[in-house]
């Protein structure tokens, strides 16, 4: 492994590897820096020089950030880092790995073999309120009730529908979360349910799967998808590094974040 610029360079740190060889990667890093391992113990951490203290958050450094992950998960397990952490120097590196192999032991064994994939549901109708109204009879029979005269509803009635709309929304997600994990759990390790970024949202899903198992788990969405109809659309991503299984309280004294 060609040696980094200088020692005392910063370092933009992307994975830990369980595998603790030193070696450069075939993938492009962050500005076009070439990507390497520092390895210490049992585990290395993945990194490219950096002679900033922070990194923006641009498209571009996303995507290489991004590209580095994707590239690594071919062929490895790794423990994906947030974006926009930069170590000082080597020495900052390789003490980041002493004071964690505990911690990096333990979740590189709990991910080994594994990737997460992503699953999101949502409503497919141009308008959800009228949706729900029109599969709901009891939110039909409010909203004729405050709204249905004529005359301009009052605040505290328009409050009182979108409280009985929201009540539905969260009853159907659940019930419909319910029957999706059903479905999903036999071929996951484990499932997370983020909060809804939209109301048409109905799950926002991130699985642990076995690489090996990827197929069963396309074939169990599709069982999933047949539960509900047309107003309903199923949206498959990934594979990805397991960001959302890795719950790692680091030691990174020397080390910073890249801005927000």
């Amino acid at each position: 492994m060609p040696e980094p610029t200088s020692p005392k360079e910063g370092k933009y740190l992307y994975a830990i590897d369980g595998d603790a060889h030193e070696r450069t990667y075939d993938v492009v890093g962050i500005d076009g820096h070439t990507v390497y391992s520092v390895a210490n113990g049992r585990v290395a951490a993945v990194v490219s020089d950096c002679s900033c203290e922070k990194i923006r958050p641009e498209r571009s450094h996303l995507a290489a950030h991004k590209d580095v992950l994707r590239r690594l998960m071919l062929d490895r397990t790794v423990l994906p880092m947030a974006f926009g952490i930069i170590a000082d120097d080597l020495k900052a590196v390789k003490k980041m790995l002493a004071l964690n192999q505990e911690v990096f032991g333990e979740q590189l064994e709990q991910v080994a073999g594994k990737v997460e994939m992503g699953l999101r549901v949502v409503w497919d109708v141009p308008n959800i309120f009228e949706y729900f109204v029109d599969h709901h009879p009891d939110l039909r029979a409010a909203r004729d009730r405050l709204l249905g005269h004529h005359r301009e509803p009052r605040q505290e009635e328009k409050l009182e529908l979108g409280r009985f709309f929201e009540q539905l929304l969260t009853e159907d997600r659940e019930a419909h979360f319910s029957a999706i994990e059903e479905v999903l759990a036999p071929c996951c390790h484990a499932v997370k349910r983020s909060p809804p970024r939209q109301v048409q949202e109905v799950v926002n899903l991130s699985l642990l799967v076995e690489r090996s198992r990827q197929k069963d788990l396309d074939e169990a969405v599709l069982a999933a998808a047949r539960l509900f109809d047309n107003n309903y659309a199923f949206d498959v991503n990934g594979p990805w590094a397991p960001h959302n299984f890795v719950e790692m309280n680091l030691q990174l004294s020397n080390s910073k974040r890249g801005e927000d």
